[in-house]
């Protein structure tokens, strides 16, 4: 969607993820030769927002080099060690200092040349307690302190302590917010942290409607497809274009995973037109993907998220996780798709701590975990603990505890929507 919008719009989109990638995801951009999304932990601004790159010199270098600076920033001149570290700042208070020092409190008593005073080194003029901040660090954490400090100039540093910038406390009362369209998911419970303290522009997606609130009117696209990649594809064909075949693959991928290859109840009738487009574009002669077809490359994309000898139990119940809220109560439930159910009894008490984990550490009520057999069509579900509302639920329990959900491989089109009417009662 990035590139599309890039597309039509000539500005600079940026494709991000909120999580870590699933093995699916990162086998699926591996075989297509694409980079993975830039990981977004959070919306909150960060130093690297309102750092100002200034002209910098040495502490031994003349005064005069920090003043020729000094008026043309505003009236502070950075002075850098040689390996790239902060030495201090020459601000219009340190200069005062400065002066102070050298002409005394009766400048009267003894003339001193003005040029005189521009010679002397940098470092006796500067203030060297400025405070630091990291370019990746946020800045509302740093408000407190910023607020309490008589300065109002601050450094800010890259990951190995060098120069990046200088920030002035005006902008940090007042950074650019960033500005974010989310693309299949809608539910802030679901969206990276922080989401009202950036500018939401669209939603595009395919799920229920938990949509966060907004200060003005954004272009907000929920509809009734198995995969927001065909929503994506609508939109490519719709502006006469046709996708690279790297990026056709990808959401092609995407499509598949959703409707696990055009077989989920999710899946319509605009979904295997999409799947039709897609693969025009993806398998086209000299592509990366000439050979295969929708079923070779179907099953390989399945496969590769199928499966759970080769994951840490941690990863498997948090990679696919959404927490929703109904009757009252506060819960999520992971997804995780296998050939068959056999690897299940091995993990299965793995799989159920570190589900309870996840469930405790979020602050839930209780936790489920979906294990799909995307072979045979059908699911097993753990849950975290008895809840007296979901005994309603027409999944018989087995033996182990685990429940048994026959032909049910949608967590929102089938699993879902019978909980939230137990829940809800």
């Amino acid at each position: 969607y990035a590139w599309l919008l890039q597309d039509q719009m000539d500005a600079e989109v940026l494709a991000a993820r909120a999580g870590q990638l699933n093995p699916q995801t990162t086998w699926v951009l591996s075989r297509l030769g694409l980079e993975p999304p830039v990981l977004l932990p959070d919306a909150s601004p960060r130093f690297e927002t309102i750092a100002h790159r200034l002209n910098t010199t040495t502490p031994e270098r003349p005064l005069r080099d920090a003043w020729t600076i000094a008026n043309r920033t505003g009236g502070i001149a950075p002075i850098l060690n040689a390996d790239g570290t902060p030495f201090g700042l020459v601000t219009v208070l340190s200069l005062f200092d400065f002066l102070k020092r050298a002409v005394g409190a009766n400048p009267r008593r003894e003339e001193t040349k003005i040029s005189e005073l521009l010679d002397v080194p940098c470092k006796e003029a500067c203030d060297t307690e400025v405070p630091r901040f990291q370019l990746n660090s946020r800045i509302r954490d740093a408000l407190p302190r910023i607020l309490r400090e008589e300065r109002t100039e601050f450094w800010v540093l890259n990951e190995h302590g060098s120069y990046a910038g200088i920030c002035r406390q005006r902008d940090a009362l007042n950074p650019p917010r960033l500005q974010l369209i989310l693309v299949d998911h809608n539910e802030t419970r679901q969206a990276l942290g922080a989401l009202d303290e950036a500018d939401l522009l669209e939603i595009l997606d395919h799920h229920r409607l938990g949509n966060p609130s907004t200060h003005t009117p954004i272009r907000f696209t929920v509809d009734v497809v198995g995969s927001t990649c065909t929503l994506v594809s609508e939109r490519i064909d719709e502006n006469g274009l046709s996708a690279p075949p790297s990026l056709a693959g990808l959401l092609l991928a995407g499509l598949v995973s959703d409707t696990l290859l055009l077989t989920s109840p999710t899946t319509t009738p605009r979904d295997h037109r999409a799947a039709d487009r897609l693969c025009r574009w993806a398998f086209m002669g000299g592509s990366i993907l000439e050979n295969e077809t929708l079923q070779t490359f179907g099953e390989q994309v399945l496969q590769a998220g199928a499966g759970l000898a080769f994951r840490e139990p941690t990863d498997i119940v948090s990679a696919d996780f959404k927490q929703y809220e109904a009757g009252g109560l506060q819960f999520g439930i992971a997804q995780a798709e296998v050939t068959n159910f056999a690897q299940l009894e091995e993990y299965r008490e793995q799989l159920c701590s570190a589900l309870t984990h996840l469930q405790e550490s979020k602050g839930l009520d209780f936790a489920m975990l979906m294990v799909t057999d995307v072979v045979r069509g059908g699911s097993r579900l753990l849950l975290t603990k008895d809840v007296a509302q979901l005994d309603v639920l027409p999944y018989p329990r087995l033996t182990d505890g685990t429940r048994m959900a026959e032909g049910v491989v949608s967590r929102k089109k089938q699993l879902l929507p019978i909980v939230l009417g137990a829940l809800e009662g």
